[in-house]
């Protein structure tokens, strides 16, 4: 064990004693370039409380910031409020040390943990809304199903005004700080956005639920404390404000121009394309897909009231890497989007028409499309050009 490793005081009650993982770059196909955290939170009460684990290989990690303020064989009490492995990974392990009294998750939860790992001990299911005196310290247990697991659920610690929100409000970004406020402003809002692009983007309806009904309950919150990334205690309203904004999904008067490229005709096509948007008063992001990682597109994806998808055709069929984007993005449903495919071929062209399929099957309606046998003339450039811009219009016509 790292013995210089210590837990970080939070609050009266509250240490953080979680991991950082400075070197993760892959979270099942989200590139996290900037690493993570796994965040765990000792609080002490009458008899201690853990909230939540580390991944499997940081448990000694957990353990050395726990051993800094007590043995961790006092603690007591154990909730689990995410069953996936980078926050129950090490929870069997636990327990064999513990012998905790009771360990509580949601309904869902102890079903779900009790799958993945035979547990010796018995777990305790908490309902939703359900409010216990733990150790002297009062807990309300919300479920957050499908935010994003099923048995995903927030503790709140009525006495300190936190808010455990399990991996809601996350990011995935290690760093030395351990509250929002010590962090890049812009770092910290890029990151939130990303992980809610490729995290959350799928449950934004639920999300939507979920801020009515904590705002509808009157929670006063201190601090919201995720599983993932740093606490937030001063841009609590910003990062509320910022999820029902991302969940609405309203499109804004940007576009995101996406592609690949085998020998630069559908690569010039793009930048013609881009710069018809541009032309007309459009915010454009042009990303080409073997540079900028699918997780970065979605990200910018995330305010964009366009997208814009281009490829050659290779073996009768889109590029490799432009289909990979196109099952990712499938599966996280984005809303309220328009579309325009585009792209060259030598011999038989069946990219576009695959491509207008793809977005289609996603209800993103496709407004323009054009093609490009072999490479693209001056003429054809000029129609690019002019495809861009009448998809700024359209764009524009659908902020109004």
């Amino acid at each position: 064990m790292n013995h210089h490793l210590k837990a970080i005081k939070i609050s009266d009650k509250v240490y953080w004693v979680g991991a950082i993982d400075w070197v993760m770059r892959d979270f099942h196909g989200y590139h996290t370039r900037r690493g993570s955290t796994y965040n765990a939170f000792l609080v002490i009460g009458e008899k201690p409380i853990l909230i939540d684990t580390v991944k499997a290989q940081f448990k000694d990690e957990l353990l050395t910031r726990i051993s800094s303020v007590m043995d961790p064989k006092r603690i007591k009490y154990i909730i689990s409020n995410h069953t996936e492995m980078d926050h129950s990974g090490c929870l069997p392990e636990l327990i064999d040390i513990t012998r905790p009294e009771k360990v509580f998750a949601s309904i869902n939860g102890t079903d779900a943990l009790n799958e993945h790992f035979k547990l010796s001990q018995e777990i305790t299911p908490v309902k939703d809304g359900e409010t216990l005196n733990l150790a002297g310290l009062k807990f309300t247990f919300l479920e957050a199903r499908m935010l994003h697991w099923p048995d995903s659920m927030f503790s709140y610690l009525n006495d300190e005004k936190i808010m455990f929100s399990s991996d809601a409000f996350g990011m995935h970004l290690a760093s030395s700080e351990r509250f929002d406020d010590e962090l890049d402003q812009s770092v910290l809002e890029y990151e939130a956005a990303k992980y809610y692009a490729n995290i959350i983007l799928l449950y934004s309806p639920i999300v939507l639920k979920a801020l009515e009904r904590v705002a509808k309950l009157g929670i006063e919150l201190k601090m919201i404390a995720p599983d993932h990334g740093p606490i937030w205690r001063r841009n609590i309203k910003r990062v509320l404000e910022l999820y029902k904004k991302w969940a609405e999904q309203k499109p804004a008067k940007k576009a995101v121009v996406v592609y690949d490229t085998m020998w630069n005709s559908t690569g010039k096509m793009a930048r013609a394309v881009s710069d018809g948007l541009a032309s007309a008063g459009i915010s454009v992001k042009v990303m080409k897909l073997r540079e900028d990682h699918r997780s970065d597109v979605v990200a910018e994806l995330l305010d964009a009231g366009a997208v814009l998808i281009g490829s050659p055709t290779l073996n009768n069929n889109i590029f490799p890497t432009v289909a990979d984007l196109l099952v990712y993005l499938k599966g996280l449903r984005p809303k309220n989007k328009i579309g325009a495919v585009f792209g060259s071929y030598g011999w038989s062209g069946e990219s576009v028409r695959h491509l207008k399929e793809k977005l289609e099957e996603m209800k993103i309606p496709v407004v323009a499309e054009i093609q490009s046998k072999y490479v693209p003339a001056q003429e054809m450039l000029d129609q690019c050009f002019a495809l861009g811009a009448q998809v700024a219009e359209r764009l524009k016509e659908v902020c109004k």
